[in-house]
């Protein structure tokens, strides 16, 4: 994909064409498809691999037991723009009905403009990438975090981080950078302290919310799903980050082939517990704001 990084062509819409979840399908999605599909046929045909454009695709005949989860640019708005914060995201996993985030055993995550590696294994950590480095600051004032609006009401989306970002806005930093995989990575290498995606939460608890997405999204709902935070998660865990949905449970039992609202999953991910918690509660407060009659 390093020809087409900032390139206009790239930004072709390919016909009327989405990706499973719901997302346009660009040109340089397409591309990296197509790689994506002749790479496996040629090198690992018995495996299978769901991918947002392409959903699951297994071998003819069956048999595969292994599945590979695939993002093929997760971030390909900066990857258009010819921006850094664009990854390859591959998670791998047993192919069998019902499985799930937490049955993950590998992730890979590759920055496609720098080359950078990261690659966990459940229960061994971290084994390729730069150092760990979580931070360890507690402070909301002075936090240093990502989010994501990519298809969100942005109205909405901002009531229930308006504390969070004014917060932190003058003494940390507050940032969008498109992909989720790059965000999560980000509180790896200590340059960020959280990544904070409550989209799925709004829908849920608040009425009529699921309209708004829509409106937004062009008819679907655009949120995280299992493809773009397998493989992150994954490496979050196991460098020691605190990972959770945006209500403060587990992400390990979500359904890990899927796409669409159904399948859609909040996310917050923080270097240490104290923060996580202090998160997870301004995100609470933002959706009794939101659901408060002088603003739904």
């Amino acid at each position: 994909m390093l020809p087409l990084l900032g390139s206009h062509a790239g930004r072709a819409h390919e016909g009327a064409a989405e990706a499973s979840g719901g997302d346009v399908t660009f040109a340089i999605d397409s591309e990296a498809e197509r790689t994506l599909e002749f790479f496996l046929a040629e090198r690992a045909p018995d495996v299978a691999f769901y991918s947002e454009d392409r959903g699951l695709v297994a071998p003819a005949g069956g048999g595969a037991t292994s599945v590979l989860v695939v993002d093929p640019i997760d971030g390909t708005r900066p990857a258009m723009a010819g921006l850094e914060s664009c990854c390859v995201s591959v998670a791998a996993a047993p192919l069998r009905d019902g499985v799930r985030m937490g049955d993950v055993t590998i992730g890979c995550i590759v920055e496609i403009p720098s080359g950078q590696v990261f690659i966990a294994e459940r229960g061994r950590g971290v084994l390729e990438g730069p150092p760990v480095r979580l931070s360890g600051n507690e402070r909301l004032d002075r936090m240093f975090w990502t989010y994501g609006f990519r298809g969100r009401p942005a109205r909405a989306l901002t009531e229930v981080l308006a504390e969070l970002i004014d917060a932190s806005s003058v003494g940390g930093g507050t940032f969008d950078l498109g992909s989720a995989t790059f965000d999560v990575t980000r509180v790896l290498t200590g340059q960020l302290d959280a990544y904070v995606e409550p989209g799925p939460l709004l829908i849920e608890e608040v009425p009529g919310m699921r309209a708004e997405f829509e409106r937004v999204g062009g008819g679907a709902v655009l949120n995280n799903s299992p493809y773009d935070l397998a493989a992150a998660v994954l490496c979050a865990e196991e460098a020691g980050a605190i990972v959770t949905d945006a209500r403060g449970g587990s992400l390990r039992d979500r359904p890990l082939l899927g796409s669409g609202a159904d399948y859609q999953m909040s996310i917050v991910a923080s270097a240490n517990p104290a923060l996580h918690g202090r998160i997870l509660a301004e995100v609470a407060a933002g959706i009794d704001r939101l659901k408060a009659p002088t603003l739904g």
